[in-house]
């Protein structure tokens, strides 16, 4: 343990300093408030013993000046030596940002009993950092998890529908256009019923997978929307480029030759996707017209044969 001596009395200074060695405490010491601050910023010590009354900067501008360089979390125990002994005095010692306030000549015992305190008070402290930290990370941990589908480790329906109204008000503060992919697995409970459903949860995860693969920029968004459905948020994005990227995700999940022989066509899965898009330029609820276009291309797609991506008519501003 270091403790920075910022005392310009050299009987006094000597004094502490045999003080704190008897205590195990390796002292640093500083005749002045400027070479306190040099050496606090270069040491970071454990403890602080500071002397009021000294040439040029006292104690007390000394004190704050150090609050003001710890950074948050940070907490470094001050204890003025002063010979000073009025309240007042006392005060402004604890209101610069000192932690206790001993009148000189202070004995042995009584600055023993003082460190020991502060020591307590500083691992209570860091113990108290450490959990808090642990409980931010457990609380980060679980807001990451709330977001995510236990099954497949995309997205889920609440972080969906959180990133679409985002999104929703960002393009339209832009007047750029939004568009949304509504994606569902070609004869899917035919799957699963003829598979079991544990083969039928490693086709999802490998849709998924393969849907998430093939968006190109952060801000593009692949969700699983319930059941066998996905949908998939392209922001900045026109009519055009979502059915680029969803004919992209289509043959993709195509090429995944997973078999399926229960499928009415037979073969391997596929994927139907409906797109649809629009400048938003109302309020968020009219987001919900955006994802009932979308859905009703999807329909579409199904009604003309599956394994196909079918466009909303249009860019479309609300």
């Amino acid at each position: 343990m270091k403790a920075l001596l910022i005392e310009d009395t050299l009987t006094s200074a000597t004094l502490v300093s045999h003080q704190l060695r008897k205590m195990g405490i390796e002292p640093i010491l500083a005749r002045d408030g400027e070479k306190g601050i040099e050496l606090f910023k270069a040491q970071r010590p454990d403890l602080i013993l500071l002397d009021i009354i000294m040439p040029g900067m006292d104690g007390f501008e000394v004190a704050r000046r150090i609050r003001q360089l710890e950074k948050d979390g940070e907490w470094t125990p001050i204890i003025f030596l002063t010979a000073r002994t009025s309240d007042a005095d006392l005060e402004k010692g604890i209101s610069v940002g000192g932690d206790d306030y001993l009148i000189k000549p202070v004995s042995e015992t009584v600055l023993a009993a003082k460190v020991k305190a502060m020591q307590r008070i500083a691992q209570m402290r860091y113990s108290l950092l450490v959990l808090t930290r642990k409980l931010d990370d457990a609380n980060q941990e679980l807001t990451r998890l709330s977001s995510l589908d236990g099954l497949t480790g995309i997205s889920n329906r609440r972080q969906f529908d959180e990133c679409l109204l985002r999104e929703w008000r960002r393009v339209g503060r832009q007047a750029k256009p939004l568009s949304i992919l509504l994606c569902d697995v070609d004869y899917f409970k035919q799957f699963n019923d003829g598979y079991g459903h544990q083969v039928g949860d490693e086709c999802l995860k490998a849709v998924a997978r393969t849907l998430q693969s093939a968006l190109r920029r952060p801000a593009d968004m692949v969700a699983r929307y319930g059941g066998e459905e996905f949908a998939v948020i392209l922001p900045d994005t026109d009519l055009t480029g979502a059915k680029r990227v969803a004919e992209a995700m289509r043959a993709a999940v195509e090429g995944l030759r997973i078999t399926h022989r229960f499928a009415e066509s037979g073969g391997v899965v596929t994927i139907s996707i409906g797109v649809a898009t629009m400048v938003p330029t109302r309020g968020e609820a009219e987001s919900a017209v955006l994802l009932k276009r979308a859905d009703d291309a999807l329909y579409r797609a199904k009604q003309a044969g599956r394994n196909r991506v079918v466009a909303a008519a249009g860019l479309s501003v609300v």
